[in-house]
């Protein structure tokens, strides 16, 4: 006998969300626990992982995620989940498999969003054991909690009112090592979202501009909009996006005579990721080995 697999949780998440309006994550997966897995042996309900959080409770969180990944379900409110049509839908038909989701195409949607790429699996218990390493596994187990991680804090981003969005990319640009910013007047802007100082002097200004786009792409208008609100006392910019940039747009910042600098949201993330910012570390591992020189006769 042995704990469910993440993915094995799937339809238990569904039927106990389609009895609610909408719940907190944590309860829901102790209710899934409770009511679908309590016959299993308390050593195995009480299991924990090496950071110490429980690891059948941590599994149906990670099973609620990825369905909210294909639009299974979804979070009306900060903290809240809640069925949607669709994930009715698959529970009237009464099974959903790891490879149902793998192959469904807001799931791939998704995934693509974030650049993800299709051959590798999403989870560390698809790879041949007999043929990894366990620093093989430690580094697959890694990478996909932090693919996690980035598209879910993509969504947040695309999720927040523009005006504060813009405050996050001053605050991520400080974080980064710049000067002091200045957040420019909320309208008649002319453009421009922020100035911030490219040393800690404030020698010398880059303009800033951030669009939090969901699906539209930057467009060559808006490098141009962006362009000519730029005044006479820098000639660096750089314009941020939650969605991507199209030819044109990239072609613009490209042949311009300033310095413009296009981040679209895989990179914002990358960024934020890499410098703490909107999220925060929650487990630190340590790995082990002998000291070899410690056993060496003098």
């Amino acid at each position: 006998m042995e704990l469910p697999k993440y993915h094995e949780s799937f339809i238990p998440i569904l039927e106990i969300l389609n009895s609610k309006d909408s719940i907190k994550s944590r309860e829901l997966a102790v209710i899934v626990r409770d009511k679908y897995y309590s016959h299993l042996p308390e050593e195995l309900l009480k299991q924990k992982t090496s950071s110490g959080a429980n690891v059948l409770l941590d599994r149906i969180l990670w099973g609620k995620s990825y369905l909210k990944m294909a639009k299974f379900v979804s979070y009306p409110k900060r903290g809240l989940v809640q069925i949607t049509e669709k994930g009715k839908q698959i529970l009237k038909e009464g099974s959903l498999s790891l490879h149902d989701l793998q192959h469904d195409q807001d799931f791939i949607n998704h995934r693509d969003s974030v650049k993800i790429e299709k051959e590798n699996d999403i989870e560390i218990e698809t790879i041949k054991v007999e043929n990894a390493s366990p620093q093989d596994l430690i580094d697959s187990g890694f990478s996909t909690i932090e693919k996690k991680v980035k598209t879910e804090l993509l969504e947040k981003l695309k999720e927040l009112d523009p005006y504060y969005f813009e405050k996050v990319i001053l605050i991520l640009l400080k974080k980064m090592g710049y000067g002091d910013f200045i957040e420019t007047a909320k309208s008649g802007d002319g453009g421009i979202d922020g100035i911030i100082n490219e040393d800690k002097l404030g020698l010398e200004k880059i303009y800033t501009q951030a669009k939090r786009y969901n699906e539209n792409k930057v467009r060559e208008k808006d490098i141009r909009n962006f362009i000519g609100a730029m005044s006479g006392d820098t000639s660096k910019g750089v314009f941020i996006t939650t969605s991507t940039f199209d030819d044109a747009a990239i072609k613009k910042a490209r042949e311009a005579h300033h310095s413009i600098i296009l981040i679209a949201g895989t990179k914002l993330v990358d960024l934020m990721h890499q410098y703490n910012v909107g999220i925060q570390v929650k487990t630190v591992y340590e790995v082990k080995e002998i000291d070899n020189d410690f056993f060496e006769e003098e």
